[in-house]
């Protein structure tokens, strides 16, 4: 997808057009924008550049006339030339015929444009599953850097499951949660996005198939089918995934395993209770259909702590295990780790190492310190506090400005308010005139195997200030779309 960060100095003079040519022209002549790469529509380009449509009409029409590209008004306009291939009569690269036919799948267009709006100054972003800045714990990461760096003798490689002496910490650290595994049974990943890819490289086969709850965030991701898997959704009520539905959807020819957030599901919020665990464990174990458990969300409790995970009832070795510090410390250390029979983490390590010859020591050797010193627990405490304060102001935005318009489920932890619209509108609209409003929000239908009238609500990153003024203006803009 073409991404433009740039708009046409109006107080220049130069005329707007001629801006626009000049900008076009370096980046395709450049090779930032692509030989076949399909341009924005006009309206598009207009609002991107905040221009009229008929300068962006004089600006194609330029950059046509001189060869670099051909189209219609309907958004097909796509780049034939660059600079160069004008003057010369050798044809240049295609790339974009490299790129569409790469194994791995894009993500959608709408994550795309999440991934790039998040980082854009003044955007009030309402979706964002990461913890604020606010929370970052600067004195405590000054402290913990200051005492390892005293601990490493070396940052070179590690052995292809990470490090062992956080391999040691944390084979202690989930005891509290009934978890006994050694350090041998675990894998340290850059974050539970990195042991997904590991998965459906390594112990998947092309065409199998992974149940998972619908909604999931799995299904916001494409790693999985860009491994040639598909996923099967599976109906979920307040307590979870239904039993009755993961049984109906085994199919012993492909069924693979079952990928499952029982605790502060994302996107919806939702907590399996003891019973709910129990009864979906008996039947995998009962059908030998693995689980893969993501339990990254589990810290993060605020009203009582949550029942304990599949894993630690896992008597046969039929769950792998992921947690992370991405949702309770720092999302950019990356730092993950797995949980499973010796023989999948010996698996998985291999392919590891040869793809990244392992995560960030530096990382690894501070979450060991993290741990180790107390200073996580102590973290941990003070960000359900804060995340406490943030869903009461959430919830009491959401009772002022919305109890009309949709209904919502109060979460007792995570970071997810999942958000159901009384009336049907345009979900990709209402996504569209929110970021052209500052708002950036996360709709429904990118976590579902279809559309839906949801919009999952993050209490966990933007400033109290803007949760509430993002949450009054997004309530205006619904009442508005149609």
């Amino acid at each position: 997808m073409i991404k433009i960060n740039w708009k046409p100095d109006k107080s220049s003079g130069t005329s707007l057009y001629k801006q626009i040519v000049s900008y076009m022209k370096e980046k395709i002549s450049n090779g930032e924008w692509t030989l076949g790469s399909r341009l924005p529509t006009q309206r598009e380009l207009s609002e991107r550049f905040e221009v009229n449509r008929s300068t962006v009409i004089e600006a194609l029409s330029e950059l046509k006339a001189e060869g670099l590209i051909e189209g219609n008004s309907r958004g097909g306009t796509k780049i034939v030339n660059n600079a160069w291939s004008v003057l010369m009569s050798t044809s240049p690269t295609n790339w974009q015929n490299y790129i569409t036919s790469g194994l791995h799948k894009p993500n959608l267009q709408t994550i795309q444009l999440i991934n790039e709006l998040e980082f854009e100054e003044g955007m009030i972003r309402l979706g964002t599953g990461e913890l604020s800045p606010d929370l970052y714990p600067k004195e405590m990461m000054k402290t913990v850097l200051t005492n390892v760096s005293d601990k490493i003798n070396s940052l070179g490689y590690e052995e292809p499951k990470g490090l062992l002496y956080l391999r040691q910490v944390l084979s202690q650290y989930v005891k509290k949660y009934g978890i006994n595994v050694s350090p041998d049974s675990i894998l340290i990943v850059s974050g539970s996005l990195q042991a997904f890819q590991l998965i459906s490289m390594g112990i998947l086969s092309p065409g199998s198939t992974v149940l998972t709850e619908r909604p999931s965030y799995i299904k916001s991701l494409s790693v999985f089918e860009s491994s040639g898997m598909r996923l099967n959704g599976i109906d979920m009520d307040a307590y979870g995934a239904k039993p009755k539905d993961i049984l109906k959807s085994i199919n012993s020819k492909d069924t693979s395993l079952l990928y499952t957030i029982p605790t502060f599901h994302n996107p919806t919020g939702i907590i399996m209770p003891k019973s709910r665990r129990d009864e979906i464990l008996e039947l995998c174990s009962n059908e030998r259909l693995p689980i893969i458990e993501d339990d990254v969300y589990r810290e993060l409790w605020l009203d009582e702590e949550p029942p304990k995970p599949l894993k630690a009832e896992d008597k046969n070795d039929n769950i792998l295990y992921l947690g992370s510090i991405s949702k309770t410390l720092a999302a950019g250390l990356r730092i993950g780790w797995l949980i499973g029979p010796e023989v999948v983490v010996e698996r998985l390590g291999d392919i590891k190492m040869q793809t990244d010859y392992g995560s960030s020591s530096l990382s690894q050797w501070a979450l060991a310190e993290w741990i180790e010193s107390g200073l996580y627990d102590k973290h941990i405490l003070e960000v359900r506090k804060n995340l406490k304060l943030r869903r009461q102001i959430v919830l009491r935005c959401l009772d002022e400005y919305f109890s009309d318009i949709a209904t919502w489920n109060k979460p007792k932890g995570g970071f997810y308010i999942w958000l159901n619209l009384n009336k049907q509108i345009s979900m990709n609209k209402l996504f569209k005139d929110a970021y052209k409003n500052g708002l950036l929000i996360n709709i429904g239908n990118i976590y579902d195997f279809s559309n839906n009238s949801n919009i999952r609500i993050s209490y966990s990153y933007a400033s109290l200030i803007d949760l509430e003024e993002g949450l009054k203006k997004l309530s205006k803009l619904i009442r508005e779309c149609n």
